[in-house]
């Protein structure tokens, strides 16, 4: 341990994962930790929190690390990023403050696919709904969709999209997909073809899985044009991020027949407000942004992300670097 210990600060425990795991005690062995398991409510109290920070851990993206809060906290040299996605970092303003920002990437891809290959056979087999219809003693039978031998349509294919291609093809589906960096051994490999573009997805899919990042370029990459695109028949999947997508032109396309249903982990507002009105339809099925949540996908993020504070106090370098 250094001399003087450093100043580990977690603001935002909550709720809570990381307290009591082998994660934790790591990062206690080499300085000082402070565990904060509330949710800051304000920016400012957010600052307050981390203002004598060495190092900051991001548990939950609802912190938002701005130019303003990196700017209060003179002490900060290490924001370590629980998780893969960095939109709520100013990534420019970390970098002239000389801040490294790292993040734990491809530690819940089995965990995330397997959610939406969930996802994918809820809606189309109406599991929510059926399951009320037969507890509350009705017996309301129906036709269902069959995805086997249907196409599955990957957007983005970094790690997840490439993991939720190989459960579509494993379940007997078609899959192309669309990407801003193409893999085309891992396509050959898993048995998909790249089409030129995301419009040839959105046409030909009938199911269409989002894999993007969050950045300025992909923000509602997703919106009414793209919905008017696809198959009425069609199926929409996102366990990647709410911000990828216009929610209110979801919300008509759903409502409008546009397309014929929709699986989501994601959201623009997390929580979801209590009277979105997606929350009256009865052709979406729901989760609370809980894809990444199983015990080997949060052992294996923390444990890296432990790893990657140990290794910026050692002053190693980090492959892992944002």
């Amino acid at each position: 341990m250094p001399h003087t210990a450093a100043q580990i600060i977690i603001p935002d425990d909550f709720p809570s994962v990381i307290s009591g795991t082998p994660a934790l005690q790591t990062m206690q062995a080499h300085g000082n930790v402070t565990v904060h398991t509330s949710r800051p409510e304000t920016q400012d109290e957010l600052v307050e929190r981390i203002r004598e920070a060495h190092t900051v851990v991001n548990i939950r993206a609802y912190c938002k690390f701005t130019a303003a809060v990196l700017q209060a906290c003179p002490h900060l040299q290490h924001l370590a990023i629980w998780g893969t996605g960095t939109d709520n970092v100013d990534l420019a303003a970390a970098q002239a403050a000389g801040i490294v920002v790292t993040n734990t990437p491809n530690t819940a891809t089995d965990s995330v696919a397997e959610q939406g290959l969930a996802l994918l056979l809820a809606v189309a087999r109406k599991v929510p709904s059926l399951d009320a219809q037969v507890k509350s003693g009705t017996w309301v039978r129906g036709t269902l969709t069959q995805v086997c031998g249907k196409t599955l349509g990957i957007l983005g294919t970094g790690a997840i999209g490439l993991r939720m291609a190989q459960l579509g093809r494993g379940i007997g589906m078609s899959v192309l997909a669309w990407s801003f960096h193409p893999n085309l051994a891992a396509a050959q490999h898993i048995g998909f073809h790249y089409v030129p573009t995301m419009v040839d997805v959105l046409r030909e899919a009938d199911v269409v899985s989002l894999h993007l990042r969050s950045t300025p370029d992909t923000e509602r990459i997703i919106g009414a044009q793209e919905f008017a695109l696809m198959k009425p028949t069609a199926l929409f999947i996102n366990t990647a991020r709410g911000q990828l997508v216009d929610q209110q032109a979801l919300y008509k396309a759903l409502r409008d027949g546009k397309i014929a249903g929709a699986g989501l982990d994601v959201f623009t507002q997390e929580p979801i407000a209590p009277d979105d009105p997606l929350l009256t339809l009865p052709n979406v099925v729901l989760s609370p942004h809980t894809a990444g949540t199983t015990p080997e996908a949060l052992m294996n993020g923390l444990n890296l992300c432990a790893a990657n504070v140990v290794a910026f106090l050692q002053g190693q370098v980090q492959n892992r670097v944002v």
